[in-house]
């Protein structure tokens, strides 16, 4: 038995089998409106016997000489791949004639281009065909209304519909935001204007959009908002009414105006504004007069969109508080000037409802990115991208940020850095009841998923290093090639690891050096993750990656704030998650830097005063300034000498008797008894000198500030104390927090850094 809807012969219906057993007209035209092709029920509609008119201008159909405007403006509309509907009086070949209701398409070529118009026909009856026409109208504006939030798209689309098919002329005006008057008049801003056949009024005559408009005192859509009811000027001839301007007036004079509909634009008893339409000579019609009927569908459709306004109107005002409420969460809209580094970033919210439906794009979502300056000129950069959207998404990629930024501070190794911050994501969970029942107080949601990426960059040294926590990797770009960064490991989301849930989740520590010139290019998922293509499907991952890398490399020698903006260009279509963009560029030259190893003991901090004097002075930096860098560079120097020098040292102490004979020896291990050589060891012990230790002082210099960093081995860090009067020391680091603009200390993996840093007076 064959299966439902397979043929139960081999059969194969060539086109014209089925088209010529259409009751309906089907016309096919190519660009320029010539006729190539009619079907059977085509000949008997228009009344032509065989191919007479193939080759010939669509009018050879018989179209009556008062629509062939209408005509006109169909071809126009369709090639410019619009839809259109119509109704037209054809004159036969035996004197009669029929009324079609006509119906075009554009013809596509498989590569989208339009090549044509096809046209569907039928016969229609005038007396009632309008009022279909109206009522579809009516119907079709609710379809288009019903599909977006955003309020520009909204109008634009209404002024669509209604030119050419039911005006020749629309006009949206609303109140500005929050400036809605209780009484008919104040000030209204024109929001959306559409006119027939592509015609533009001259500048200074009608409003443009964005412009102010005044309607004055018995002005047809004055009396539409004061009355709050529809007008109906059916013949304009008949009427004067006072214009906005004298130049407007003129050109509605020129243009013909023979009539109009104003409609007050109400919802829960508010104005909005007011819809105008009007017809006049850009087109031809058989009736260019409008009557009551069509004041009553203008009233009804001018309701529909006040609803549609009122909601888009509410939606842009939530989504732009949201909008405001995660871009201040983020970095500035400019990055910061960075020694040895120049950075871009870009961030783009997606757009609501052009592809994704119902106001699933209401909320905001939780990319974030940030560049935090580190001891001695390092950076920190960090991307990253919240699980899911909304407000919650919003908060935690704030809180994440703050978070980041203290404890970047404590210059730890960026694997580190993601176990502490890992560690606090865990803990944003909150009692949640269940919706569908109940649920003890003490369950809790989940922790959020964050992805993230941190690198810390020395400009100096040009080492990047870099722990991953399941984040897509950057873009690298060196010596014109394009690749990605290789992470040896991927690592886990952060907040994987939900409460109470056992093992460690490991961050691998990674560095490499970027040579002169490099660039890196940081994203989110948003740039690459269902991107659509233009017959519906969407793009995997690795295709949208590839179109970004494609692009990248036609401007990779360009500046970074180009790179950012081919980045996001790079895939076409609406992006259906947030996107996060950081472009970062190492320096061509060289950095300055000084550097140099110094015993620990005191005649050095001399040494080491003079070493900076010479830096500063061939860095060109003013003579009180320097001093006062020399200052400061006495005073650390000093406290790591004196510190570094007393570091406390293991002692031996005799046992009396009876008591344990247990004994550390001279390289601190335990040996169980204490004889003669233990004697000799102790006695040696007290006569030996301490091990000499070492420090390292270094001095760089940026393009606003110069750093001074002091490398010892002792683990202790410096702290302020408060000195008495008389006490001789303990002012040392004071001055140093007085006087540095920043100052710190960080351990290193042989002891710590004790650093300062100082403006540059230009």
């Amino acid at each position: 038995m064959k299966s439902w809807g397979e043929s139960p012969f081999a059969a194969h219906l060539p086109p014209e089998t089925v088209l010529s057993q259409m009751e309906m007209a089907v016309i096919v035209c190519d660009r320029f409106s010539n006729v190539i092709y009619g079907n059977s029920f085509a000949r008997q509609l228009f009344g032509f016997g065989g191919d007479e008119v193939i080759g010939h201008s669509v009018l050879s159909l018989g179209i009556a000489e008062e629509d062939h405007e209408q005509a006109t403006e169909l071809a126009r509309h369709v090639l410019k791949g619009g839809v259109w509907e119509g109704t037209f009086c054809n004159l036969r070949s035996d004197g009669t004639s029929v009324y079609t209701r006509a119906h075009a398409v554009p013809l596509r070529h498989p590569s989208g281009a339009v090549d044509g118009i096809v046209i569907f026909a039928r016969e229609a009856l005038r007396s009632n065909q309008r009022e279909q026409d109206r009522y579809g109208l009516l119907e079709r504006i609710g379809e288009r209304l019903a599909g977006s939030l955003e309020l520009q798209t909204t109008l634009r689309r209404v002024a669509d519909i209604l030119v050419p098919q039911f005006a020749d002329h629309c006009f949206i005006d609303l109140f500005d935001t929050g400036e809605r008057p209780n009484q008919a008049y104040g000030r209204l801003v024109r929001r959306a204007a559409r006119h027939a056949g592509g015609w533009e009024p001259p500048p200074g005559t009608w409003a443009d959009i964005g412009e102010a408009i005044s309607y004055p005192a018995g002005h047809f859509s004055a009396k539409a908002m004061s009355r709050r009811d529809a007008v109906l000027v059916e013949d304009m001839v008949q009427h004067r009414f006072s214009a906005p301007s004298d130049s407007s007036k003129r050109l509605g004079d020129e243009m013909g105006i023979t009539s109009v509909i104003s409609a007050p634009l109400l919802v829960r008893g508010e104005l909005l504004g007011v819809m105008s339409v009007a017809l006049s000579n850009l087109t031809k019609r058989p009736d260019p007069h409008y009557d009551g009927f069509d004041r009553d569908l203008m009233g009804a459709i001018a309701g529909r969109v006040a609803i549609a306004v009122d909601n888009a109107m509410l939606f842009e005002e939530e989504r732009e508080t949201a909008l405001a409420f995660q871009k201040n969460l983020l970095p500035s809209e400019r990055p910061p000037r960075l020694d040895g580094l120049q950075v871009a970033w870009r961030y783009e919210p997606a757009r609501p409802n052009e592809s994704h439906g119902h106001g699933v794009q209401t909320q905001v979502g939780g990319d974030w990115y940030d560049v935090i300056p580190l001891s001695a000129g390092r950076v920190g950069l960090v991307i990253g991208d919240v699980e899911g959207r909304g407000a919650r998404a919003a908060a935690v990629m704030g809180q994440l940020r703050a978070a980041m930024r203290a404890f970047a501070q404590d210059d730890k190794s960026p694997a580190e850095i993601l176990r502490k911050l890992d560690e606090w994501v865990r803990t944003m969970t909150r009692p949640e009841r269940q919706r569908s029942g109940w649920a003890p107080y003490n369950d809790e949601v989940r922790p959020p998923l964050v992805s993230c990426t941190y690198f810390t960059y020395d400009a100096w040294s040009r080492v990047l290093e870099f722990a991953n926590a399941g984040h897509d990797p950057p873009l690298l770009i060196a010596d014109g090639e394009i690749s990605e960064l290789k992470f040896e490991s991927e690592g886990a989301m952060l907040g994987v690891r939900g409460p109470g849930m056992g093992g460690e989740i490991l961050f691998n520590e990674e560095s490499t050096e970027l040579k002169p010139g490099t660039t890196l290019v940081l994203y989110t998922d948003g740039l690459i993750d269902r991107r659509p293509k233009e017959n519906g499907e969407y793009h995997t991952r690795e295709e949208a990656r590839e179109l970004v890398r494609e692009a990248i490399a036609e401007v990779a020698r360009r500046d970074v704030e180009t790179i950012a903006e081919a980045a996001y260009d790079a895939v076409q279509g609406d992006i259906d998650d947030d996107v996060a963009i950081v472009v970062i560029r190492t320096a061509a030259e060289e950095l300055a830097v000084e550097e140099r190893l110094f015993p620990a003991e005191p005649i050095m901090v001399s040494e080491a005063r003079r070493m900076a004097a010479d830096a500063f002075a061939s860095w060109g930096m003013l003579d009180e300034q320097a001093e006062l860098a020399c200052l400061l560079v006495s005073e650390v120097v000093t406290n790591v000498v004196l510190h570094a020098t007393t570091t406390p040292t293991p002692r031996r102490e005799l046992v009396p008797s009876g008591m344990p004979q247990v004994q550390f020896n001279t390289a601190g291990d335990l040996d169980g008894v204490f004889d003669e050589d233990d004697w000799n060891l102790g006695a040696d012990l007290g006569r030996r000198e301490p091990p000499t230790k070492d420090f390292r002082l270094r001095l760089r210099r940026g393009a606003d500030a110069i750093w001074v960093e002091v490398f010892d081995s002792d683990l202790r860090l410096p702290r302020i104390r408060s000195a008495g009067e008389t006490d001789e020391g303990g002012r040392g680091l004071y001055l140093v927090d007085q006087l540095a603009s920043r100052w710190g200390a960080r351990p290193t993996a042989d002891g710590k850094a004790v650093w300062f840093e100082l403006p540059l007076i230009p």
